[in-house]
């Protein structure tokens, strides 16, 4: 009762705000036609090209669309691609886990496993990946920001639905430079209390009156923003285009090349003692939340055995490695009497692996050696020293059991072509934009999952494996290695997958613009289909090292079972449709409302649980759908801009879970308001952003209890705020980024406190076109949960749970030449 009075209270203040501000812009507008738009820090002029019906401005379009320059994105101090998102309303990123393996939400719609299962990221208007929740493989984990990138535009809901396929939630889009302005930027970033060196570029510009081109890239090694002892980030990446301009349109191709590594942080251990509601959250004696990891450069080697069952070794320093070559092309050309064709391809081949520790159990360390060895069991260090005092280790007394999550990435190529045919009717005043198009994808995800099980100690600096002896003196473990596999998890997860997933989508639209009118409808039909097949494990005993003689370990080893692969063969097919309007009331005020329906193919998360014996899966498993309505207003004064949007959105939804080998059969109601504002004066600039959401599980298939509950990790009301102050050649500002408190799972028990996250900039102009920065990630020092393994904890105890934090304060110094 209470919580209801809450949300019903925060939703009539909300609305209450967002009706004042309507009633507000409309008396304060000028007349239509008296004066002309104001310039506004939210570009509500600017065009819109990302998933929408027709290309026109910001302020007459019906979707809510935001934008961020490469200015922004400086400013907001990202230490990944995930911190970035964290500055569009609405969208919900935990940028807690490294340079990707971020889970992304939007406007509610859930992230019930991991990934942005219902949000597509593209660049340059065509997806990274077809699927944003691929298992250790989300999308960001294969896209990077660098000097390449003109803006960022994210569209959330609306006609993203029938635009991109995939996507009913939304697009992030990375829209690069094109060599439209001649010039170019070289820049050296260096770490003042991590360990981190970068380097930027970018050049561009006309070759003639016909050519321009742009080339780019970055850079970076280090230790990263945790304590990792080893280089724990390496690589980088390299994109160039080039353009051929006609009379009557242009030609494009383009290029990019990744190959990056970088440390994936998963949960770890910390220490939580009061209540569920009321929790006192604090990092492990010797294992700071913040600032440390159980990575250690005495654990950075993983020997057993791969997806073909040969002797494998892989290198822990690998972390999250993309390598990813992509080519592509794009051309638009107008024709006679209105017609336009414009077509975009890319093909990517796309490689490479994931591997992170992840903490199964997290005990008395000697608990732990008696429920492995039994009764009697001790431990001591692989070198052979034996550790006395268990009690003691480490001033916390546990150790961990700790499955390796490593997954060798074979193929995640892809292919993506979205043709289109426009026709523009003009009649009078009034435009129609017409357009029939068509969209083919093929997506591959060959993939094996290797994973094996250690014991090792609970620290943050240079954690060592441990070993576990038993009372007869018989080791029972392997340097350290406990387990091939992971029987703490039933021998889940040693598993083959060789699949492709081949979409076609033709799609029409029509939109009309009629003095203050602006009305649009869209119409799109995906048919996919899924074949090949993938392979579950079995036990067996096998001398994985060569040495001759069977150790533990080796008695019980989880193998593929490379005789009995499962097929994979099924088809999926649904309807997708958007109508909006916008009304322009006067040049700086206008209302839209939208309704839609969009849907989700489920992909390889469908398998191991939901694909049936033939190869194929139920109807209602293979798509998911989320119908949004949605209205709003944008509105501009002197110096001052206001994007509000209200929204629902009911939606399916069907998935799995690696961590806790969970599947979800699920529908979920969210509502909620967007804010979003800009106010300039002079030197001082100022950008807002807030979303309350009231989401909440309204049916659950396979645990009925929850239903009513908020989904986990659902905060109630997040938000972002950028003042700026420039004079002369300083310019200095701040970036705070906040959530409310959320439930850590769907049995909203234990809570993650609220937090709120502080970031510094300051540039000076050293020179004409030389600038020095700095800027500090998280300066006050704040942690911030972003996830619990655990839902709940027992009062008036101590207890531990597997948790992921922000990182801690980090500060870089950046000398940039901007020629």
């Amino acid at each position: 009762m209470k919580k209801s009075l809450l949300r019903a209270s925060a939703m009539g203040a909300a609305l209450s705000a967002f009706a004042f501000t309507a009633a507000f812009a409309q008396d304060a507008a000028p007349a239509a036609g008296t004066t002309p738009p104001q310039e506004d820090g939210l570009l509500m002029d600017e065009i819109v090209v990302t998933a929408v019906v027709s290309q026109t401005s910001k302020m007459r379009s019906s979707v809510s669309v935001s934008a961020l320059s490469a200015d922004d994105l400086l400013q907001v101090a990202p230490r990944n691609t995930a911190e970035i998102f964290r500055n569009i309303p609405g969208i919900r990123s935990e940028a807690s886990g490294g340079e990707g393996n971020a889970n992304i939400a939007v406007r509610g719609l859930p992230v019930a496993s991991g990934g942005a299962k219902f949000l597509q990221l593209h660049e340059d208007g065509l997806p990274v990946l077809e699927f944003g929740d691929i298992s250790f493989g989300n999308a960001d984990i294969f896209l990077r920001a660098d000097a390449n990138v003109a803006r960022v535009e994210a569209i959330r809901g609306g006609s993203a639905s029938t635009l991109a396929s995939n996507s009913p939630g939304g697009v992030i889009n990375f829209i690069s430079k094109t060599g439209e302005k001649d010039g170019g930027s070289l820049a050296i970033t260096r770490g003042l209390d991590y360990d981190t060196t970068r380097g930027d570029f970018d050049f561009g510009g006309h070759i003639d009156e016909n050519w321009r081109f742009h080339i780019g890239g970055f850079y970076r090694e280090g230790e990263g923003p945790r304590n990792a002892n080893y280089t724990a980030e390496s690589g980088g990446q390299v994109k160039a285009n080039l353009t051929r301009e006609f009379e009557k349109g242009y030609a494009r191709v383009y290029f990019k090349y990744l190959n990056d590594r970088a440390i994936s942080f998963l949960p770890q251990p910390m220490l939580v003692s009061g209540s569920n509601s009321d929790p006192d959250i604090r990092s492990v004696p010797g294992l700071d939340m913040r600032d440390q990891t159980l990575h250690s450069a005495l654990f950075l080697t993983n020997t057993g055995l791969d997806g073909n069952n040969n002797l494998r070794t892989n290198s822990l320093k690998d972390g999250m490695h993309p390598v990813s070559t992509a080519v592509g092309a794009e051309f638009k050309f107008d024709l006679a009497e209105g017609w336009s064709i414009f077509n975009k391809v890319r093909m990517a081949q796309t490689d490479g692996g994931f591997v992170s520790i992840f903490p199964m159990q997290v005990t008395g360390a000697q608990a732990l050696a008696t429920e492995i060895g039994g009764a009697g069991a001790s431990l001591r260090y692989t070198d052979g020293t034996r550790i006395t005092n268990p009690s003691a280790l480490n001033g916390n007394g546990l150790a961990s059991r700790v499955a390796l999550f490593d997954v060798d990435i074979n193929d995640f190529s892809n292919f993506a072509n979205d043709f289109k045919l426009t026709r523009a009717i003009v009649a009078g005043d009034s435009t129609i934009d017409l357009t029939a198009g068509y969209y083919k994808a093929r997506q591959n995800i060959e993939m094996d999952w290797v994973w094996n099980s250690y014991v090792m100690e609970v620290k943050g600096d240079n954690a060592r494996l441990l070993d576990v002896v038993a009372a007869n003196g018989t080791l029972q473990t392997a340097g350290g290695l406990l387990a091939y596999g992971v029987p703490y998890f039933g021998n889940c997860c040693t598993r083959r997958y060789d699949a492709q997933y081949d979409i076609d989508a033709p799609y029409v639209s029509a939109a009309l613009e009629m003095g203050q009118w602006n009305v649009d409808a869209s119409l799109r039909r995906d048919e996919g289909k899924a074949r090949g097949s993938y392979t579950a494990s079995r036990q067996a005993q096998v001398d994985v090292n060569r040495d001759g003689s069977i150790s533990v370990p080796e008695r019980s080893v989880s193998i593929i079972d490379t005789a009995n692969p499962q097929p994979i063969n099924y088809d999926w097919g649904y309807w997708s449709w958007s109508v909006g309007a916008n009304y322009m009331i006067n040049p700086d005020l206008s209302v839209f409302a939208r309704a839609s329906r969009g849907g989700r193919a489920n992909a390889d998360r469908l398998l191991f649980g939901r694909v049936r014996a033939d190869g194929s899966v139920a109807t209602e498993d293979a798509v998911d759908m989320v119908n949004q309505y949605e209205g709003g207003v944008k509105w501009r004064g002197d110096g001052i801009s206001l994007f509000a949007t209200g929204f629902f959105a009911k939606t399916q939804e069907q998935n799995f879970e690696a961590t806790s080998q969970r599947f979800f059969d699920r529908t979920y109601e969210a509502k909620g308001i967007e804010l979003e504002a800009s106010y300039r004066y002079e030197g001082f600039s100022l950008t807002a952003g807030g979303t309350w959401t009231d989401a909440e599980i309204s049916k659950d298939a396979l645990t009925p209890a929850l239903k009513g509950n908020t989904p986990r990790r659902q905060a109630d009301f997040i938000y972002q705020l950028t003042p700026s102050y420039s004079y002369d050649v300083f310019t200095v500002g701040a970036n705070i980024i906040g959530t409310t408190k959320s439930y850590a799972q769907d049995s909203n028990e234990l809570v993650l406190p609220a937090y709120t996250q502080v970031n510094l900039f300051a540039d000076y102009a050293i020179t004409e076109g030389l600038v020095l920065s700095v800027n500090v990630n998280n300066l006050f020092n704040a942690k911030g949960l972003t996830e619990s393994e655990e839902g709940s904890i027992t009062q008036g105890q101590t207890n531990i749970i597997r948790a992921r934090s922000i990182n801690g304060r980090t500060s870089t110094a950046t000398l940039k030449y901007t020629f």
